[in-house]
C-alpha cells in the first residue's frame, strides 16, 4: 500500500487539497501561508498599529481571506489581536497561531522559572504529528506548578488549559529570584500552546537563549484531523487574542 502523501490537507466532497512542504526534512507543509506575504500598514496612533494583508486562492488554498494584524501597547504591556475573515461562497479551512519568544534576563533558559497552566499535551509521531492527548500528570512536561526549565527540552504542544474567571489562562516566565517576571496571556478561541526551547534553532548561538510561548487556535494537522473543527464558514470571522506583561522588580 502507498504511503498517504504528507500534503493532503482538508478534503471538500470529492477534493482533495495539497500544499508544498516548507519543512521537506520531515514531509510537511507548515508555518502557515502569509508568512512570507508583506502585510500593509491599516492605522497608527502612536501607541497601536493595525497592519493587513489579503490572502488570494492559490494551489492548494483555493480560498480566500482577509487578515488583520492589531498591536497594542499600553502601560500593561502588549496586546495583540489576530481576525480573519471568510471572503468566499464555501467553508475555509483557517487557524491561527504566532511565535513570541520570551526571555528575563538569564544565560540560558535553563535557570528560569515556568508556569504553563495545562493539565494535558499533545503526543506526536517522528514527523511532529498529533497522535492522542495525555496528562501532564507525573510527567518531565508538567509545569503548572513553577519550577526551572533545567535541561529539559521543549517542543510541546499543550492543551487543557486553566483558565481565569475571565476565561483567560496565563503563561509565566520568571528569575530564580523573582526580579523579573514575564506572562503570556491568551483569551479567545485559543485552546492550545506550543512551548518551544529553541533546541533546534539553525543558529546554535540563538539556542535556548529564550522560550517561545505560542498561542494556536487549533493543533498540527487539524485540517485533516478535525477538518469540522476549523471550517470557517462563509462571511464568517475568527479572532485570536494574546498579550504580554512584563514586571521588573527591585
Amino acid at each position: 500500500m502507498a504511503e498517504p502523501d504528507p500534503r493532503r490537507a482538508l478534503p471538500l466532497g470529492d477534493e482533495e487539497l495539497r500544499l508544498e512542504l516548507t519543512e521537506p526534512q520531515a514531509r510537511n507543509a507548515i508555518h502557515g501561508l502569509v508568512r512570507e506575504l508583506p502585510f500593509s500598514l491599516r492605522d497608527w496612533d502612536g501607541g497601536s498599529v493595525v497592519l493587513s494583508v489579503r490572502l488570494e486562492p492559490q494551489p492548494g488554498y483555493p480560498f480566500r481571506l482577509d487578515l488583520e494584524v492589531s498591536y497594542a501597547l499600553t502601560d500593561a504591556g502588549l496586546a495583540v489581536t489576530v481576525t480573519a475573515h471568510n471572503l468566499g461562497e464555501r467553508p475555509a479551512p483557517y487557524a491561527v497561531a504566532q511565535h513570541p519568544y520570551l526571555q528575563v534576563g538569564t544565560e540560558l533558559v535553563d535557570d528560569a522559572m515556568l508556569t504553563v497552566p495545562a493539565n494535558r499535551w499533545l503526543e506526536t509521531d517522528a514527523r511532529g504529528i498529533p497522535v492522542g492527548e495525555r496528562p501532564v500528570d507525573g510527567t518531565a512536561l508538567d509545569f503548572r506548578e513553577p519550577r526551572p526549565i533545567g535541561a529539559q527540552v521543549l517542543d510541546t504542544a499543550y492543551c487543557g488549559l486553566v483558565r481565569d474567571e475571565a476565561g483567560v489562562a496565563t503563561v509565566r516566565l520568571e528569575r530564580p529570584d523573582g526580579s523579573r517576571v514575564v506572562e503570556l496571556w491568551l483569551d479567545g478561541p485559543a485552546d492550545y500552546l506550543q512551548v518551544f526551547t529553541g533546541d533546534t534553532l539553525p543558529d546554535p548561538g540563538r539556542r535556548r537563549r529564550s522560550v517561545a510561548i505560542e498561542p494556536m487556535s487549533a493543533p498540527a494537522n487539524a485540517f485533516n484531523s478535525d477538518p469540522a473543527g476549523v471550517a470557517l464558514a462563509p462571511g464568517d470571522g475568527h479572532e485570536l487574542r494574546w498579550g504580554v506583561s512584563p514586571s521588573i522588580h527591585s
